[in-house]
Protein backbone atom coordinates (compact mmCIF):
# COMPACT_ATOMS: atom_id res chain seq x y z
CA UNK A 1 0.00 0.00 0.00
CA UNK A 2 0.43 4.09 -0.63
CA UNK A 3 -0.89 5.82 1.78
CA UNK A 4 -0.65 9.78 0.62
CA UNK A 5 -0.54 12.87 3.40
CA UNK A 6 -0.73 16.13 2.46
CA UNK A 7 1.65 18.88 3.58
CA UNK A 8 1.05 21.98 3.96
CA UNK A 9 5.51 23.92 3.17
CA UNK A 10 6.54 26.95 2.88
CA UNK A 11 4.73 29.46 0.80
CA UNK A 12 1.61 27.33 1.32
CA UNK A 13 3.38 24.37 -1.36
CA UNK A 14 1.29 21.71 -1.32
CA UNK A 15 3.27 18.74 -0.59
CA UNK A 16 2.93 15.26 -0.82
CA UNK A 17 4.69 13.19 1.71
CA UNK A 18 4.15 9.25 1.60
CA UNK A 19 3.66 5.89 4.03
CA UNK A 20 4.29 2.83 2.20
CA UNK A 21 3.23 -0.11 4.79
CA UNK A 22 0.84 -0.30 7.18
CA UNK A 23 1.34 0.97 10.40
CA UNK A 24 3.16 -1.54 13.10
CA UNK A 25 0.36 -2.55 15.80
CA UNK A 26 1.05 -1.50 18.90
CA UNK A 27 0.42 -4.02 20.90
CA UNK A 28 2.10 -3.80 23.93
CA UNK A 29 5.20 -5.18 22.23
CA UNK A 30 6.84 -1.45 21.98
CA UNK A 31 6.40 -0.50 25.51
CA UNK A 32 10.44 0.63 25.54
CA UNK A 33 9.65 2.86 23.07
CA UNK A 34 9.31 7.25 23.32
CA UNK A 35 5.89 8.00 23.72
CA UNK A 36 6.13 10.43 20.40
CA UNK A 37 2.16 11.11 19.58
CA UNK A 38 2.28 8.19 17.03
CA UNK A 39 1.99 5.00 19.45
CA UNK A 40 5.17 4.93 20.96
CA UNK A 41 6.52 4.39 17.59
CA UNK A 42 9.56 6.52 16.96
CA UNK A 43 8.92 8.31 13.94
CA UNK A 44 11.77 8.81 10.54
CA UNK A 45 11.46 10.92 7.19
CA UNK A 46 13.09 10.00 4.55
CA UNK A 47 14.10 12.79 1.87
CA UNK A 48 15.28 11.87 -1.74
CA UNK A 49 17.75 13.70 -3.55
CA UNK A 50 17.36 15.94 -6.65
CA UNK A 51 15.39 14.41 -9.22
CA UNK A 52 14.66 11.74 -7.01
CA UNK A 53 10.96 11.45 -5.68
CA UNK A 54 9.57 9.65 -2.22
CA UNK A 55 8.84 6.35 -3.86
CA UNK A 56 12.60 5.45 -4.46
CA UNK A 57 12.50 5.00 -0.70
CA UNK A 58 9.73 2.65 -0.47
CA UNK A 59 11.76 -0.37 -0.02
CA UNK A 60 13.73 1.21 2.92
CA UNK A 61 10.14 2.79 4.30
CA UNK A 62 8.86 -0.79 4.40
CA UNK A 63 11.71 -2.33 6.02
CA UNK A 64 11.39 0.87 8.58
CA UNK A 65 7.60 -0.10 9.15
CA UNK A 66 8.30 -3.05 11.24
CA UNK A 67 10.00 -0.54 13.99
CA UNK A 68 9.42 3.04 13.25
CA UNK A 69 6.88 5.40 11.55
CA UNK A 70 8.67 5.85 8.01
CA UNK A 71 7.38 8.47 6.26
CA UNK A 72 9.08 9.78 2.63
CA UNK A 73 8.64 13.40 1.33
CA UNK A 74 8.18 14.53 -2.24
CA UNK A 75 9.93 17.52 -1.70
CA UNK A 76 8.62 20.72 -3.77
CA UNK A 77 9.41 20.35 -7.94
CA UNK A 78 9.63 16.45 -7.38
CA UNK A 79 6.77 13.58 -7.10
CA UNK A 80 3.50 14.71 -6.43
CA UNK A 81 4.67 18.03 -4.59
CA UNK A 82 3.29 21.46 -6.27
CA UNK A 83 6.32 22.48 -8.72
CA UNK A 84 5.71 26.11 -8.38
CA UNK A 85 7.58 28.79 -10.32
CA UNK A 86 10.17 31.34 -9.95
CA UNK A 87 12.44 31.83 -7.25
CA UNK A 88 10.25 29.52 -4.55
CA UNK A 89 13.58 26.58 -4.73
CA UNK A 90 15.93 27.83 -2.13
CA UNK A 91 17.73 26.20 0.64
CA UNK A 92 15.29 27.81 3.28
CA UNK A 93 12.02 26.65 1.33
CA UNK A 94 13.73 23.03 1.00
CA UNK A 95 14.64 22.78 5.11
CA UNK A 96 11.50 24.41 5.82
CA UNK A 97 9.66 22.17 4.22
CA UNK A 98 10.72 19.51 5.95
CA UNK A 99 10.52 21.35 9.16
CA UNK A 100 6.43 21.64 8.50
CA UNK A 101 6.51 18.04 7.28
CA UNK A 102 7.73 16.48 10.76
CA UNK A 103 5.69 18.99 12.79
CA UNK A 104 2.52 18.32 10.63
CA UNK A 105 2.88 14.67 10.90
CA UNK A 106 4.05 14.55 14.93
CA UNK A 107 6.74 12.55 13.47
CA UNK A 108 9.63 14.91 15.49
CA UNK A 109 11.72 13.88 17.49
CA UNK A 110 12.87 11.85 14.08
CA UNK A 111 15.51 10.18 12.52
CA UNK A 112 16.04 11.81 9.24
CA UNK A 113 17.14 10.19 6.55
CA UNK A 114 18.56 11.89 3.19
CA UNK A 115 20.34 11.09 -0.11
CA UNK A 116 22.20 13.45 -1.67
CA UNK A 117 20.36 17.26 -1.58
CA UNK A 118 17.56 15.53 0.51
CA UNK A 119 21.16 14.91 3.10
CA UNK A 120 22.09 18.82 2.71
CA UNK A 121 18.18 19.23 3.50
CA UNK A 122 18.31 17.16 6.90
CA UNK A 123 21.78 18.72 8.00
CA UNK A 124 20.70 21.79 7.81
CA UNK A 125 17.29 21.01 9.28
CA UNK A 126 18.98 19.40 12.47
CA UNK A 127 21.35 22.05 12.82
CA UNK A 128 18.47 24.72 12.70
CA UNK A 129 15.89 22.41 15.01
CA UNK A 130 17.61 19.98 17.33
CA UNK A 131 14.04 19.91 18.86
CA UNK A 132 12.83 17.99 15.77
CA UNK A 133 15.43 15.41 15.20
CA UNK A 134 17.14 12.53 17.40
CA UNK A 135 19.24 11.10 14.89
CA UNK A 136 20.42 11.52 10.83
CA UNK A 137 21.88 9.69 8.16
CA UNK A 138 23.79 11.75 5.31
CA UNK A 139 23.52 9.24 2.10
CA UNK A 140 26.57 9.98 -0.01
CA UNK A 141 26.47 14.00 -0.24
CA UNK A 142 29.48 16.25 -0.28
CA UNK A 143 30.33 19.29 2.36
CA UNK A 144 32.48 20.87 0.12
CA UNK A 145 31.80 23.42 -2.58
CA UNK A 146 31.17 21.62 -6.10
CA UNK A 147 31.39 24.88 -8.39
CA UNK A 148 30.13 26.98 -11.09
CA UNK A 149 31.67 24.46 -13.69
CA UNK A 150 29.46 21.58 -11.91
CA UNK A 151 26.11 23.38 -13.03
CA UNK A 152 27.56 24.29 -16.46
CA UNK A 153 27.82 20.15 -16.97
CA UNK A 154 24.76 19.84 -15.39
CA UNK A 155 22.58 21.96 -17.88
CA UNK A 156 24.44 20.20 -20.78
CA UNK A 157 23.64 16.93 -19.56
CA UNK A 158 19.76 18.19 -19.27
CA UNK A 159 20.27 19.26 -22.91
CA UNK A 160 21.31 15.38 -23.55
CA UNK A 161 18.19 13.83 -22.83
CA UNK A 162 16.82 12.63 -25.87
CA UNK A 163 13.16 13.47 -24.63
CA UNK A 164 10.70 12.48 -24.93
CA UNK A 165 11.39 8.81 -24.64
CA UNK A 166 8.97 6.68 -26.67
CA UNK A 167 8.59 3.93 -24.47
CA UNK A 168 9.87 3.02 -20.31
CA UNK A 169 12.24 0.95 -21.94
CA UNK A 170 13.95 3.24 -23.94
CA UNK A 171 14.20 5.41 -20.32
CA UNK A 172 16.18 2.60 -18.98
CA UNK A 173 18.51 1.80 -21.74
CA UNK A 174 19.34 4.67 -22.14
CA UNK A 175 20.28 5.93 -18.21
CA UNK A 176 21.44 2.25 -17.84
CA UNK A 177 23.54 2.17 -20.88
CA UNK A 178 23.90 5.25 -23.42
CA UNK A 179 24.29 7.61 -20.80
CA UNK A 180 27.62 8.97 -21.57
CA UNK A 181 27.85 9.78 -17.83
CA UNK A 182 27.09 6.06 -17.01
CA UNK A 183 30.82 4.53 -17.31
CA UNK A 184 29.40 0.81 -17.03
CA UNK A 185 25.98 -0.90 -17.63
CA UNK A 186 23.71 -0.13 -14.61
CA UNK A 187 20.34 -1.37 -14.56
CA UNK A 188 19.20 0.07 -10.93
CA UNK A 189 20.11 3.54 -12.80
CA UNK A 190 18.14 2.74 -15.33
CA UNK A 191 15.17 1.54 -12.88
CA UNK A 192 15.50 4.79 -10.82
CA UNK A 193 14.94 6.89 -13.47
CA UNK A 194 11.85 5.16 -15.04
CA UNK A 195 10.45 6.04 -12.12
CA UNK A 196 10.33 9.87 -12.61
CA UNK A 197 8.99 9.55 -16.19
CA UNK A 198 5.56 10.27 -16.45
CA UNK A 199 3.40 9.54 -20.08
CA UNK A 200 2.45 12.22 -22.30
CA UNK A 201 0.78 12.93 -25.56
CA UNK A 202 4.33 12.56 -27.00
CA UNK A 203 5.81 10.28 -24.89
CA UNK A 204 7.69 9.86 -21.77
CA UNK A 205 8.99 12.88 -20.01
CA UNK A 206 10.31 13.98 -16.73
CA UNK A 207 7.78 14.64 -13.84
CA UNK A 208 9.97 17.65 -13.05
CA UNK A 209 11.25 20.41 -14.87
CA UNK A 210 14.82 20.55 -15.34
CA UNK A 211 15.58 24.28 -15.40
CA UNK A 212 13.76 23.99 -11.95
CA UNK A 213 15.97 21.29 -10.84
CA UNK A 214 18.99 23.45 -11.89
CA UNK A 215 18.01 26.42 -9.79
CA UNK A 216 17.86 24.21 -6.81
CA UNK A 217 21.03 22.96 -7.88
CA UNK A 218 22.01 26.38 -7.94
CA UNK A 219 21.70 27.19 -4.07
CA UNK A 220 23.61 24.70 -2.76
CA UNK A 221 26.99 23.94 -5.18
CA UNK A 222 28.34 27.47 -4.80
CA UNK A 223 28.91 27.03 -1.22
CA UNK A 224 30.78 24.71 1.38
CA UNK A 225 28.20 23.60 3.97
CA UNK A 226 31.02 22.75 7.02
CA UNK A 227 29.87 24.99 9.56
CA UNK A 228 26.29 24.01 9.57
CA UNK A 229 27.44 20.07 9.76
CA UNK A 230 29.11 21.39 12.86
CA UNK A 231 26.06 22.62 14.62
CA UNK A 232 24.40 18.96 13.99
CA UNK A 233 24.85 17.63 17.95
CA UNK A 234 22.82 14.60 17.26
CA UNK A 235 24.00 10.80 16.22
CA UNK A 236 24.85 11.00 12.45
CA UNK A 237 26.20 8.45 10.11
CA UNK A 238 27.84 9.29 6.75
CA UNK A 239 27.33 6.40 4.67
CA UNK A 240 28.76 6.75 1.23
CA UNK A 241 28.82 4.29 -1.38
CA UNK A 242 32.35 2.83 -2.75
CA UNK A 243 31.64 4.42 -6.10
CA UNK A 244 29.60 7.34 -5.68
CA UNK A 245 30.21 11.00 -5.25
CA UNK A 246 31.26 11.58 -1.64
CA UNK A 247 34.80 10.25 -1.52
CA UNK A 248 36.24 8.47 1.56
CA UNK A 249 38.91 11.49 2.53
CA UNK A 250 35.58 13.89 2.45
CA UNK A 251 33.24 11.39 4.17
CA UNK A 252 35.64 10.52 6.47
CA UNK A 253 36.52 14.45 7.37
CA UNK A 254 32.50 15.10 7.58
CA UNK A 255 32.78 12.08 10.28
CA UNK A 256 35.24 13.92 12.33
CA UNK A 257 33.56 17.52 11.97
CA UNK A 258 30.35 16.00 13.01
CA UNK A 259 30.07 16.28 16.94
CA UNK A 260 28.74 12.62 16.78
CA UNK A 261 29.93 11.63 13.39
CA UNK A 262 30.06 8.05 12.78
CA UNK A 263 30.70 6.65 8.90
CA UNK A 264 29.55 3.14 6.88
CA UNK A 265 30.83 2.32 3.13
CA UNK A 266 28.77 0.19 0.95
CA UNK A 267 30.63 -1.49 -1.94
CA UNK A 268 29.24 -1.95 -5.19
CA UNK A 269 27.27 1.06 -4.50
CA UNK A 270 27.55 4.18 -6.93
CA UNK A 271 25.63 7.46 -5.81
CA UNK A 272 22.30 6.07 -5.45
CA UNK A 273 23.15 3.36 -2.61
CA UNK A 274 20.17 3.14 -1.34
CA UNK A 275 18.39 1.87 -4.64
CA UNK A 276 22.14 0.22 -5.77
CA UNK A 277 22.36 -2.39 -2.89
CA UNK A 278 20.02 -2.26 -0.66
CA UNK A 279 20.58 -5.19 1.17
CA UNK A 280 23.39 -3.87 1.98
CA UNK A 281 21.98 -0.33 2.77
CA UNK A 282 19.93 -2.11 5.23
CA UNK A 283 23.04 -3.68 6.83
CA UNK A 284 25.20 -0.42 7.18
CA UNK A 285 22.39 1.41 8.84
CA UNK A 286 20.57 -0.88 11.01
CA UNK A 287 23.23 -0.89 13.86
CA UNK A 288 23.22 2.97 13.99
CA UNK A 289 19.07 2.81 14.63
CA UNK A 290 19.51 0.03 16.89
CA UNK A 291 21.71 2.41 18.78
CA UNK A 292 19.77 4.99 18.60
CA UNK A 293 16.38 3.21 20.10
CA UNK A 294 18.26 2.09 22.80
CA UNK A 295 19.45 5.40 24.28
Amino acid sequence: MARRIDVTGAGGVRLAAWEFADPPKTDGTHGTEPADGHGGLPGVLLLHGLMGRASHWAPTARWLSARHRAVALDQRGHGRSDKPSGSAYTREAYVEDAEAALEQLGLGPAVLVGHAMGALTAWQLAAKRPDLVRGLIICDMRASALGAASQQVWAEWFKAWPVPFATLADVRKWFGEDDPWVERPNPARGEFYAEVMAESPDGWRPVFEPEQMLRSRATWVHDAHWEELAQVRCPTLVVRGLDGELGRAEAQEMVRVLPQGQYAEVADAGHLVHYDQPEAWRAAIEPFLDALRVE
